[in-house]
């Protein structure tokens, strides 16, 4: 399979079998928005597009996942949750749990050691709440990072490097893929009728 038909099929799946409601789909479309503006912010100031990413884009786009989304059988695909966890490349909701608990650590953590392990040479320059961006922007990247080279090694290589280039790609085809979902849910459509997910399958 070609680097560009492996990016299909992530994407593919990752819409087939995570983005059932249009709630969810409304959300990662403000999710994809938010973090369009996080990246450019980066180049300013790394710390508050931390906090831009993680407190609004990201909470915006997992709320959808985890509070919205069937957690059934999936009677489109034929699959259960369990089977659909399973298919999941990048981080199913197990693995996002334990890397949203990891984020809610680090404010512990700080406060417990100002220094980071020595990563911040002088704390009292800098506020807690810079250092605790830096550290939540670090995190961002660990978590891209990690789960890519881990793909690298339990599958392949250009499995692990088309998951990087989809994540980091995410918010651009998201506002492709969900722009009408705000419409479908105001006109009353909870639940996408995954009419063209049928008939590809």
């Amino acid at each position: 399979m070609s680097f560009s038909a492996e990016l299909k099929k992530q994407r593919w799946d990752d819409h087939r079998l995570y983005h059932h409601s249009r709630v969810n789909q409304s959300l990662h479309f403000l999710s994809a928005l938010t973090f369009i503006v996080t990246y450019a912010l980066c180049f300013v100031n790394a710390a508050w597009a931390a906090f831009l990413g993680w407190f609004v884009a990201m909470w915006i786009r997992q709320a959808g996942h985890f509070f919205f989304e069937p957690k059934g059988f999936d009677v489109v695909n034929d699959l259960d949750h369990a089977e659909k966890e399973a298919i999941k490349v990048g981080y199913n909701l197990r693995r996002k749990v334990i890397l949203l608990s990891i984020w809610i650590a680090t404010p512990v953590f700080l406060i417990l050691d100002p220094s980071a392990f020595g990563l911040f040479q002088d704390p009292s320059s800098r506020g807690f709440v810079e250092s605790l961006g830096i550290l939540w922007f670090a995190l961002g990247i660990a978590a891209v990072f990690f789960r890519t080279i881990q793909l690298c090694f339990i599958m392949d290589a250009k499995t692990g490097i088309v998951w990087f280039t989809k994540i980091l790609t995410d918010p651009f085809h998201d506002l492709k893929m969900y722009y009408i979902a705000p419409i479908r849910l105001l006109q009353g459509e909870w639940i996408d009728p995954m009419g063209h997910v049928t008939k590809r399958s």
